[in-house]
């Protein structure tokens, strides 16, 4: 069911408290902490100048960090406020608390179109607690709520949704609509072949998402470390591979109900395997491919798949008519275990014709490294949120919400 959204709320002259993911990277040069990737702040800009042009008065508020209940100078979001104000061309401005006497009064002085920031929410230990009584000091500064933190949503946090509860007018912005659009609507009644790519480290991270997606998907293809752990329920030879051999009944349960259901779950063939490994320095020593159908010898370990396995995977996504994606193909930070990653990256912004999700976490960063972030029908900024929402977990952040009348 469809949410109720920031087109369906009267908006104008009144004090909107709009929950933001401004949990931005910093970095510190001269003494002064710097923002080294904005693309957070940017996804709000639609959301923001929609309220704006409609006379809304706008609090802003984002947690950032884990200060733990405690006031930290570094990870305040005073350096939020620069690039924000550039990216809206309307000056920002920035209240040192987010509840209490002076959120009341900045909240209380906003003029219509006026866009004020709220200080880091966890800087209170009952933000994250979802305190009732730090929800009310929140709701206090607003006449209608709007949650566009789809990162956040899978938390029961007081400014996701504890405060939803004491705010009648409550609604959804451009960023969250986007996300339960393509995670959703989308995946729901997906255009056909239903191609899904899921790599990363664990089975276990994955094994509900596995499982739900196999009552949909027309193909899954597993990449990364949790190819071990299914190489493993194969009967297949690893060497010191990045396994969980806890986990290999439910990897064999999931070929199974694959098999019971007629998915292609295809695995990789070949392997890039290394004899010393160190992420620190990021160095292999030496690396080498095993040809299909090799066991990986002891000693040695798997970090990326194999060329005959990126011809295999990139001929199903080329047929695809949905494709989602999730979890890199091998250790893609270091170059010479990036190439399966960067050339499924690549395959899939090859198939213009497809609707291509791509679910947060790393998957992101793979598919802004490779250069094709901008040739995808979607790039999800929610981690956690993405995974939980492709589990079919009902997200905090996303059930305070009404649903559209």
């Amino acid at each position: 069911m469809a949410k109720t959204t920031i087109r369906d709320l009267e908006l104008k002259g009144k004090r909107v408290l709009v929950r933001v993911d401004y949990n931005v990277p910093l970095q510190e040069k001269d003494g002064v902490q710097v923002i080294t990737n904005d693309k957070r702040i940017k996804e709000t800009i639609p959301t923001i100048k929609n309220l704006i042009e409609k006379g809304a008065r706008i609090l802003l508020c984002a947690h950032l960090g884990r200060p733990k209940g405690k006031r930290d100078p570094k990870q305040s979001l005073q350096p939020v406020v620069k690039p924000l104000s550039d990216m809206l061309g309307v000056p920002v401005k920035f209240v040192d608390d987010c509840i209490g006497e002076k959120a009341e009064k900045a909240a209380a002085e906003l003029k219509d179109g006026e866009v004020a920031l709220l200080e880091n929410l966890r800087f209170y230990a009952e933000e994250e607690k979802n305190d009732d009584g730090f929800s009310q000091k929140l709701a206090k500064l607003a006449d209608v709520y709007v949650n566009d933190a789809f990162g956040a949503a899978h938390r029961a946090h007081s400014s996701t949704a504890g405060v939803a509860k004491f705010v009648k007018a409550r609604g959804i912005g451009f960023l969250m609509e986007r996300e339960l659009k393509y995670l959703g609507e989308e995946l729901e009644n997906p255009k056909r072949p239903f191609v899904v790519i899921l790599g990363g480290a664990k089975v276990s991270d994955k094994i509900k998402v596995i499982d739900r997606l196999l009552d949909k998907a027309n193909t899954i293809l597993i990449g990364g470390a949790m190819a071990y752990t299914f190489a493993l329920a194969q009967g297949r030879k690893i060497g010191k591979s990045l396994s969980e051999p806890d986990k290999v009944d439910i990897a064999k349960q999931a070929l199974e109900k694959a098999r019971t259901k007629g998915v292609k779950f295809l695995l990789p063939i070949d392997t890039f395997i290394t004899e010393n490994f160190d992420f620190g320095t990021k160095t292999i020593t030496p690396g080498k491919y095993i040809k299909p159908g090799e066991d990986i010898p002891d000693g040695w370990e798997g970090i990326d798949i194999g060329p005959e396995t990126v011809k295999l995977f990139t001929a199903e996504v080329a047929t695809a008519g949905t494709i989602l994606w999730n979890g890199p193909m091998g250790v893609f930070e270091v170059p010479e275990s990036a190439v399966g990653t960067f050339a499924i990256a690549k395959a899939i912004a090859a198939n213009s014709g497809a609707v291509s999700i791509i679910g947060g976490g790393d998957s992101v960063s793979a598919i802004k490294k490779a250069g094709v972030s901008d040739k995808v029908s979607f790039v999800s900024t929610g981690g956690g949120a993405s995974l939980e929402f492709l589990e079919g977990q009902e997200l905090p952040g996303v059930a305070c919400i009404p649903d559209k009348k």
